[in-house]
């Protein structure tokens, strides 16, 4: 006999007690219920503040991510998305000669300014863009691109993602004004918006699309639903979201209530 609301609601922050994180799937599976009634639990626990919902599940009230995954590794996640979602944005690069552009740290971005090189290679070499950047792999990706004027930010260095961090980056990008940004993030969230786990890259994520007149969000669906440590945008703040899978039924309202348009980059 299938189990009542309470008495699923009750075995799941059992087993967030013993795991820390439960899945959509295997929630089903246990209860014997439709992903769509998993769904409905987790919303009903997450509104009490019992739990934390992240995609395809959920975490342990209190579990939001605050760790950084190491650049290098992230290459390796989601590749083939990401690089779906960099080919879509370039659909959105400034006009040329002498339109401008930031491109933010991250395993996105950096698969971005991959598809950008190569874009710009078969171009004619009198199609300049302006380029800002404080993300070191970006520059070394896009250094030796003729047809790029490149400024790289600078600032304490982080390891961990090769970006540019601290007082002077800010500083410098408040002097500065791009026609595009081109933006990671490491969650998406109606509520909290975007978000990322230190709070000196946050600080430069935000003068980056405060620096910019219009912002492109590039966010594979792993980061659908999930908040991390420090703010740094309101939805509204971004124009477009380029994904590579539709978001979830709440998050794609809140995107639509902020008027962000969503672009899916569709497997070919």
């Amino acid at each position: 006999m299938p189990l009542l609301a309470l008495e699923r609601r009750s075995r799941i922050l059992e087993l967030l007690s013993q795991t820390s994180t439960v899945t959509v799937e295997r929630l089903a599976a246990e209860f014997g219920v439709t992903r769509e009634t998993v769904r409905r639990d987790l919303d009903s626990l997450e509104t009490q503040g019992a739990l934390h919902r992240v995609h395809g599940g959920a975490t342990a009230a209190g579990a939001a991510p605050r760790t950084e995954t190491p650049l290098h590794d992230r290459h390796s996640t989601h590749s083939a998305q990401k690089r779906r979602i960099a080919q879509a944005a370039l659909q959105f690069l400034p006009p040329s000669p002498g339109g401008s552009m930031i491109i933010d740290a991250g395993s996105t971005t950096e698969a971005f300014a991959d598809m950008v090189a190569l874009e710009t290679a078969a171009g004619a070499a009198e199609r300049s863009r302006h380029l800002l950047t404080n993300a070191l792999p970006v520059a070394a990706k896009l250094s030796d691109v003729e047809a790029l004027d490149m400024e790289v930010i600078g600032g304490r260095v982080r390891g961990i993602t090769g970006a540019a961090v601290g007082p002077t980056t800010v500083e410098t990008l408040s002097r500065r004004s791009a026609d595009v940004a081109f933006i990671g993030t490491n969650g998406v969230d109606g509520p909290f918006g975007l978000s990322t786990p230190d709070s000196a890259e946050a600080a430069v994520k935000t003068a980056l699309i405060r620096a910019a007149r219009r912002t492109i969000l590039l966010a594979d669906a792993s980061k659908f639903e999930r908040t991390s440590l420090v703010q740094f945008a309101r939805l509204e703040e971004i124009a477009i979201l380029i994904t590579d899978a539709a978001p979830p039924v709440r998050l794609a309202e809140a995107l639509d209530a902020a008027e962000v348009s969503v672009i899916v980059a569709e497997a070919p």
